[in-house]
């Protein structure tokens, strides 16, 4: 054990990658009793075993969705992709090796308040197996519940609406996919000539829906898709090169919150480099459009904006298997640009928004999800800790233009009577809680990386419990006025971001330019940022590996001024 061990509780909530990442520098830190809370039945989060279903891929390709204490066996799947049985095995493995007696599974949280008189946090939590309930008590609380936990549904699409207008058919959201793969395939066969078809309707154009569509059309089944726009993607005929893919180079051309380097500022805010950063957009979306052949007459066609959106999808190199290719088949019906508005009155069909009747036996919600933070905590709480959303503060929006030229002519912003906003410091402690480090976030920073930008974030996060020397603001007063620029960012560089994003993954937006976020957060732990390297022509290119913050922990460590002792590591291998 560590000679410097820390003997206060810490809570953390959800067992997705943020919560085992967390867990686990946490009691490398010395860090005794740490305990992740999770309802889920296996660790993984989004990629826990009920929540994986045949041919899902995610948009990481091998080495990014990983963390540094454990490598990954290559992906099954040739290319370099990883499935949703690659991550699901990952996140078994490495919470069997490290954590296997600090997860405590099928655990409900029902209620988090905080006792401003003791500063004690108390966690309501019931057992799904038992229903018992009980109360927990703990110094600290890392929130690692993710975006991804609870399904957003429109009332006009809800089992109570399907039941007022007499719609017989399972209406199944994509969060329950996996569990509910059985009674779908039964309720819908397989296309036959001798039978009348029975369809599924998928409701959505992002990646969920994609896989759920593919999935069944593989399996034979009849299925329709309704969406207004589909997810941006990358593609490209063969994988692209890791100095491409694993380097600065797309961070560097999005545009950051701040201008980090003379090159960025090049880029972003003169007119010759404008004109490159348009134009090297520009030319990979027509590179990515022209690798899965989707011409200007198809419908897949009408995508997003791969530099304006989030909603960006990474299809790698073209399968006849995958969603695109199935749609060119004719094997997957597309219904765009158009939106669900509710069950027809016959009880068989939906209404669209285009005045059209489609046949429904199915409906498959690909809908997105609410923020997993409003419903547990206590209202007090989330006051004092500063978790509730505001109206955006007027004064930052006029304090902080950001006058680039590569961010004019922007697309239509999301209307301001929709616009909301977050004082959550680096995306990790809300502003108004600061001095008081007994509360952190994990997994609410949207990024391409998630392997590698997390595992930064819980080691800020140890050392900010740690009271370890960091460069950042002491008081909630001067952590605000960068909590808020961060909010006028999100709402400059991402203009419909917020329509479709929540607050338990939307409170930091490093979406590209997860280098210069994490390379933020390491100079305010007084750590040598620039990991990867390279000269002043060769550091856009220089592919950055998880192996670089492998000794983060030690480093630390060594700034701390602290001697002896072994790292509990060792005794967790």
């Amino acid at each position: 054990m560590s000679a410097n061990l820390c003997t206060e509780s810490v809570a953390i909530i959800g067992s997705g990658p943020a919560g085992l990442i967390t867990a686990y520098t946490l009691l490398v830190d010395g860090f005794s009793d740490v305990q992740i809370l999770t309802r889920d039945s296996t660790a993984g989060g989004v990629w826990a075993t009920e929540r994986v279903y045949p041919g899902i891929q995610i948009n990481n390709v091998h080495g990014e969705y990983r963390f540094s204490g454990l490598e990954m066996p290559p992906p099954a799947v040739g290319g370099g992709r990883l499935t949703g049985q690659d991550l699901n095995a990952y996140m078994q493995a490495f919470s069997a090796k490290f954590l296997q007696h600090a997860i405590r599974f099928d655990t409900e949280v029902i209620n988090i308040r905080r006792d401003e008189a003791t500063s004690i946090w108390f966690i309501t939590v019931e057992d799904n197996n038992t229903s018992v309930r009980e109360i927990l008590e703990f110094s600290r609380v890392v929130l690692c519940t993710g975006g991804c936990s609870t399904p957003q549904i429109p009332e006009a699409l809800s089992l109570a609406a399907a039941q007022r207008a007499g719609f017989t058919g399972p209406v199944v959201h994509s969060k329950h996919f996996a569990t509910h793969l059985a009674p779908i395939l039964e309720a819908v066969p397989a296309f036959s000539p001798e039978k009348e078809p029975k369809t599924i309707v998928v409701i959505g154009g992002g990646k969920s829906a994609q896989d759920m569509a593919a999935y069944l059309a593989k399996m034979g089944r009849k299925v329709s898709v309704v969406f207004g726009r589909t997810d941006a993607f990358l593609a490209s005929p063969r994988p692209l090169p890791e100095f491409i893919r694993k380097s600065r180079l797309l961070s560097i051309m999005s545009g950051h919150v701040v201008l980090r380097s003379r090159l960025e500022r090049f880029l972003h805010t003169t007119w010759l480099g404008s004109k490159m950063t348009q134009f090297f957009w520009s030319f990979l979306t027509k590179f990515s459009l022209g690798a899965l052949d989707v011409s200007p007459t198809s419908p897949l066609y009408n995508v997003r904006s791969l530099f304006w959106s989030t909603s960006v999808n990474d299809e790698g190199v073209p399968h006849g298997d995958k969603f695109h290719m199935l749609v060119h088949a004719g094997k997957i019906r597309t219904i765009t640009p158009a939106r669900v508005q509710g069950f027809g009155s016959d009880g068989a069909s939906l209404v669209l928004s285009n005045g059209q009747n489609i046949k429904a036996d199915l409906v498959l919600l690909a809908t997105g999800y609410s923020s997993s933070w409003t419903d547990i905590f206590d209202d007090a709480t989330a006051e004092h800790v500063g978790l509730k959303r505001h109206a955006p503060d007027p004064h930052c929006e006029s304090e902080h233009q950001w006058d680039y030229r590569s961010l004019r002519n922007h697309p239509s912003v999301f209307p301001k009577s929709g616009q909301w906003s977050l004082s959550i410091y680096n995306g990790i402690v809300p502003a108004k809680n600061i001095a008081r480090r007994d509360f952190a976030i994990n997994g609410a920073v949207y990024t391409t990386n998630v392997g590698y930008t997390w595992e930064v974030v819980a080691h800020w996060v140890s050392s900010y419990f740690l009271s370890d020397n960091m460069s950042i603001p002491t008081t909630p007063e001067d952590a605000c006025p960068y909590a808020e620029r961060d909010a006028a960012w999100i709402r400059r560089r991402y203009p419909d971001a917020l329509e479709r994003i929540n607050e338990s993954r939307s409170s930091v937006v490093a979406f590209w330019t997860w280098p210069q976020y994490t390379d933020q957060l390491l100079e305010e732990m007084g750590l040598q940022s620039m990991r990867s390297g390279g000269n002043w022509l060769t550091w856009p290119f220089k592919v950055i590996e998880l192996k670089e913050l492998s000794t983060l922990a030690v480093e630390r460590r060594v700034r701390r001024g602290k001697r002896g002792g072994r790292l509990i590591a060792a005794q967790l291998g």
